[in-house]
């Protein structure tokens, strides 16, 4: 079966030296694989059940390794099957406005790479030409392409952790204007849900790669090593970014939440602000609807104008001094 005629494989080629010698035919990737200067580097994308099969035929893969690869929802991690390291990443990509995310899944041999993507995954083709570029570094082997892979893979966190914190800038704006009326609370809270996703995204590459640089050194080259470290530091920087963003979102939404409150509390002192000023005619009313029999002023002309003019002094004292207040 011819990988570059196959649905499933996006790329695959054989390199010597560093430099692209051929695509190749499955069957005859054992030509290839035992050149010890020759390794391919094979990309697919969603591939089906028969492609994955045929690539644990002539890889030697482990079955729950492939069986793990065919799907997705896999969590983030680092097995190691003998001499081939599996491996799973989560990559985020930002799309617009929105975040999108998938998952890369990578097999590694001495003289083998292939990645598998699955979801919404931004491709490698243009980072195998790149690399291409450069056969010198290339040369090295699977290791390097590795470290390639996972540098592009968290050099696309930056982006939407740039984007997250311009949107925080924005309702944390929002949220200290005068004149705010609406509850800013859910924009925090679904700011949050989404920084939590990312971290758990990036988050496990920092073992990841903790795990390459000190071990399995017969894959990874000690002078590859050095490239891992560049990448624990900007996974390092990512999530003590997220970690801040947290924090503050954190205080945000107490701050949201005591606007929210405050809010409340002057709806509820106008109310009883009213309530206060109602209560002088109702007084008055109900002292007059009890039906005495001894009311002298009942009989006095001018006392029906006199009680009209008392309530209406009355509530208006009580509206400026609330109001003076600030109740009203």
């Amino acid at each position: 079966m011819d990988l570059s005629t196959h649905a499933a494989v996006v790329n695959g080629a054989a390199y010597r030296d560093g430099k692209k010698i051929a695509h190749f035919d499955i069957d005859k990737v054992g030509d290839f694989l035992g050149d010890p200067d020759c390794f391919v580097w094979i990309g697919l994308a969603s591939p089906d059940v028969k492609a994955m099969q045929a690539l644990q035929s002539a890889f030697g893969l482990h079955e729950l390794a492939v069986e793990d690869a065919q799907g997705a929802h896999e969590r983030p991690k680092l097995e190691e099957y003998g001499d081939t390291l599996f491996m799973v990443m989560h990559t985020a990509t930002l799309d617009g406005e929105a975040i999108v995310y998938g998952e890369t899944h990578v097999f590694l041999g001495p003289r083998f790479i292939i990645t598998v993507r699955h979801g919404a995954s931004a491709g490698y083709a243009k980072l195998r030409e790149r690399k291409e570029s450069v056969p010198e570094k290339l040369a090295s082997g699977p290791g390097y392409v590795l470290y390639s892979i996972i540098d592009f893979i968290v050099d696309q966190y930056q982006p939407c952790i740039d984007h997250l914190q311009a949107r925080f800038q924005h309702h944390e704006l929002q949220l200290f204007k005068p004149s705010l009326s609406e509850d800013k609370l859910q924009d925090f809270y679904q700011l949050k849900t989404e920084l939590l996703k990312l971290d758990a995204a990036v988050n496990p590459l920092h073992d990841i790669c903790t795990q390459l640089i000190r071990f399995h050194g017969d894959i990874v080259p000690k002078e590859n090593r050095i490239y891992y470290r560049d990448i624990l530091d900007h996974v390092k920087r990512v999530t003590h970014t997220a970690g801040q963003m947290r924090e503050l979102v954190n205080s945000a939404m107490q701050v949201a939440l005591g606007q929210i409150s405050i809010r409340q509390n002057e709806v509820v002192k106008r109310l009883a602000a009213w309530a206060a000023i109602l209560a002088v005619p109702t007084m008055v009313f109900s002292l007059y609807g009890m039906n005495f029999e001894f009311m002298p002023e009942l009989k006095w002309r001018g006392s029906y104008p006199a009680v009209i003019v008392v309530i209406i002094a009355g509530c208006y004292w009580l509206h400026r001094r609330l109001k003076r207040e600030g109740w009203l």
